[in-house]
């Protein structure tokens, strides 16, 4: 599914994938057995320089139901197509057009530059000269269009999500890509980063192997290539010989690996069994994992965890029965109690690690249980169905029976409603008769990108609860404007006017962590990068395993 699938269905942290995962396809069963990358050499390190008694190899834990879950392998650009659940294992693999650098600054990768013009018409992409794909063969301008063409005719695509509609796709020689668009998009780059087209695929080996063969083997540009793939177990990974970044990457081989738990990770590190591991979301193992002397990297997150409303039927197609859940809802009390507090409060659908990030919004109802009492006696009583996800890490069932306590000591009547499975959730929104859902994430790093404000506020959103042309309008102009400003200006409309009609009570903005053991170092692993919630964005072309003596 599309990058943010698994948030859009209410189901956040490292459980997303295999939800995902489970509301789609699944993929065949595993073509091989994983080997492990042996042996330790002098290597390199970060810096360029060659580093002493330095290893060729490391082993990174992946957690089950996140990112170490590539159920639907790993190629991009098919209907079940991972996401950015796998984004980690798809960079070290692909590598990407562009990333994000420190302080989520826009960086060059295997593209160089882009233009946006035409009235934010048409995206011009620059492409680096030279680059080869693991198999040899060109990683050139028909490459990245002919990936574009394939990523936007599924209809179940990131990419589908993400840009508007595309009217043309062209090359200028082998480093120039033109993509036209029908209506302007002011956040074409920035959305590239969330979705299917970020990822480039060998149009060769996908000829070659077919798709059912090229998801578990697949080819790219990025630093490493496979070795072997047991889907969900373990991905082993060996050096691009063919890389274009000279020096690089510095690891010789590099293992993924599932791990079932927070916990069982703290226990492989310690046994040195692996050397890092991504996205971990428990708050009260952050400390256990420094006092083992592993290097901990907080990501604060890009998006908001809310209580969505469906405003089409009642109780909540009445102002006051929202206004009433808003003055009700403890966003503090949940992020002590839930959270230990390390979720930062944001009255709005974007966190401190996204942009356009607004924590106070003017005229925002805040927690006000004198007033929520008033409204329920005003409407002479409010009772409805709060749904839930079991399966979400960050809330769930503890944060529905939270909010279900809230809401009684006001003089609600709720009832909890918990989906079994991913799939029961999808089907209670298909009905558009659910009236609220907790724990339910939305925004992204850019709201305009992947499965952003637009999947659950605007009035096309599969997941929506809203029909306003109001908040269609702030969405498409924060989509469609040029420059940070204007953009800006959008999405605070949109912020103020969500608080206004109370649409939807947001609590809070989760962030996760990445581990390293002693002797690791690399952008994301132990210095903060930019990010999209799952974890700062590491670069594994830079990342060096040095043993301690």
């Amino acid at each position: 599914m599309g990058k943010r699938f698994w948030r859009a269905t209410g189901v956040t942290g490292r459980h997303r994938a295999a939800a995902a995962a489970g509301a789609c396809l699944l993929a065949a069963s595993a073509l091989a057995s994983a080997t492990v990358l042996g042996a330790t050499s002098a290597g390199a390190s970060p810096s360029g320089r060659r580093a002493t008694a330095a290893s060729d190899t490391m082993t990174v834990l992946e957690g089950a139901g996140y990112a170490g879950d590539w159920n639907s392998g790993l190629d991009p650009g098919v209907k079940t197509g991972v996401g950015v659940a796998n984004a980690t294992l798809l960079d070290a693999v692909y590598g990407q057009l562009f990333d994000l650098g420190a302080h989520n600054r826009l960086v060059p990768d295997l593209a160089t530059g882009y233009r946006l013009t035409g009235g934010a018409r048409v995206l011009t992409i620059s492409l680096r000269h030279g680059v080869r794909f693991s198999d040899g063969t060109p990683f050139d301008a028909s490459a990245v269009a002919f990936n574009f063409r394939r990523d936007l005719s599924v209809p179940v695509n990131a990419s589908v999500l993400s840009w508007p509609k595309v009217t043309s796709i062209t090359t200028d020689g082998s480093s120039t890509v033109t993509v036209r668009f029908a209506t302007p998009d002011g956040a074409a780059v920035t959305q590239m980063l969330d979705n299917s087209v970020s990822w480039i695929a060998s149009p060769t080996a996908l000829q070659k192997l077919g798709e059912q063969r090229f998801k578990f083997f697949p080819v790219g540009a990025g630093p490493f290539k496979v070795v072997s793939d047991t889907h969900a177990v373990k991905l082993v990974l060996q050096k691009n010989p063919n890389y274009w970044q000279p020096g690089h990457p510095y690891l010789k081989g590099l293992t993924f690996q599932t791990v079932s738990s927070d916990e069982s990770a703290l226990e492989d590190l310690q046994s040195h069994n692996a050397q890092a591991y991504e996205y971990m979301t428990t708050p009260q193992l952050v400390s256990g994992f420094r006092s083992a002397g592993l290097t901990v990297t907080a990501d604060p997150g890009p998006e908001a965890i809310d209580v969505q409303l469906n405003a089409g039927v009642a109780p909540f197609n009445n102002l006051t029965a929202r206004k009433a859940l808003y003055y009700a809802t403890n966003s503090s009390a949940i992020d002590q109690k839930l959270f230990g507090g390390s979720c930062p409060l944001t009255q709005s659908f974007t966190g401190p690690g996204g942009l356009f990030y607004e924590p106070k919004v003017p005229g925002y109802p805040a927690y006000d249980p004198a007033k929520a009492r008033a409204l329920v006696r005003q409407l002479h009583g409010l009772s409805f169905t709060l749904w839930y996800f079991p399966g979400s890490p960050q809330g769930g069932q503890n944060e529905a029976v939270a909010l279900q306590t809230m809401y009684d000591a006001v003089g609600m009547h709720v009832k909890l409603g918990s989906a079994a499975n991913i799939i029961a959730l999808v089907d209670e929104y298909d009905t558009h008769k659910w009236q609220a859902v907790a724990s339910s994430s939305i925004g992204s790093y850019d709201p305009a990108g992947g499965i952003g404000v637009a999947f659950r506020l605007a009035s096309t959103g599969p997941f929506t609860g809203i029909a306003s042309p109001t908040v269609d309008h702030y969405i498409t102009e924060g989509a469609q404007s040029v420059g940070t400003a204007a953009r800006a200006a959008a999405y605070a409309g949109l912020a103020r006017y969500l608080s206004q009609q109370a649409y939807t009570p947001f609590i809070c903005a989760p962030q996760t962590w990445d581990i390293a053991a002693k002797g690791v170092s690399g952008p994301g692993l132990t210095t903060a990068t930019g990010g999209f919630g799952e974890g700062p964005l590491v670069r594994w072309q830079d990342v060096s395993f040095r043993p301690p003596a």
